[in-house]
């Protein structure tokens, strides 16, 4: 028997608002472990029975970040780790992002759309997001896989952002130098090396935010050619990163 309109769009309401209230612990806490600016994880998620939104919360907003412009990018990754979630549900997520001018602590609201398989993609994702965890070391060394830079590049214009590569050369070299001058700045500010303490947390601490002692490394005698790395450590003698696959996962924020 086929269903009238009215009915059927009754019946999707209904299995939307089902799905939301029923899945929303899964939802925000996949979002949760997503990437944040020292680990402060900016977030609040309210769930209602048609929409998942997220907010800023401005407590958790670093001195460092006055404009608020590091933490809206945590919040931006949460949002793809909350559409995510819906996806792995089965349905397409609907997302509009800054909903309400007069609210600029709501930065996205997303709610259920049509039904649609998950693809490969979408799963290799969703799997890895459990196993997300705070870094502060630097990158390894050798060349990348082959491909990575172009999927990179794919990825980012899929979210209508624009990748930009820095191999060597005059960029390079002038990336290096504003990367070392803004080092030195923050180096010497107390109130950025106040902060740096405040969300580094020591080795037996149980903290469900911040930087852990055991995702920094030693930032001094970088090898010839990199990046500065900024010091997290501060002196404090905290164990370096142990290797790679070992380091210990953060619980996400509810």
């Amino acid at each position: 028997m086929r269903e009238s309109g009215d009915s059927a769009a009754g019946t999707a309401a209904g299995q939307t608002q089902v799905l939301l209230t029923g899945h929303a612990r899964f939802l925000t806490t996949s979002a949760a472990r997503a990437p944040s600016v020292h680990n402060t994880q900016p977030w609040r998620f309210r769930v209602s029975p048609d929409t998942v939104e997220l907010w800023t919360d401005p407590r958790r907003k670093l001195r460092a970040d006055p404009s608020g412009r590091e933490m809206l990018i945590s919040c931006g990754a949460a949002l793809f780790g909350l559409r995510l979630a819906v996806r792995s549900l089965g349905y397409l997520p609907v997302t509009e992002l800054l909903p309400d001018p007069a609210r600029l602590r709501l930065v996205a609201r997303v709610s259920v759309g049509a039904a649609a398989p998950v693809n490969s993609l979408e799963r290799q994702m969703l799997a890895a997001v459990p196993h997300r965890h705070t870094h502060r070391g630097p990158f390894a060394p050798g060349p990348l896989p082959d491909g990575l830079l172009a999927r990179l590049q794919h990825d980012a214009l899929a979210e209508g952002a624009t990748l930009a590569f820095v191999t060597s050369g005059l960029a390079y070299d002038r990336l290096e130098r504003i990367v070392a001058a803004a080092a030195r700045r923050q180096g010497g500010d107390p109130r950025t090396r106040a902060e740096i303490r405040r969300w580094t947390r020591i080795a037996a601490g149980m903290a469900r935010d911040g930087i852990p002692a055991t995702a920094i490394a030693d930032s001094t005698g970088r090898p010839s050619g990199r990046l500065p790395q900024r010091d997290f450590d501060l002196g404090r003698g905290s164990p370096a990163s142990p290797p790679a696959g070992r380091l210990r996962r953060l619980p996400p924020c509810s």
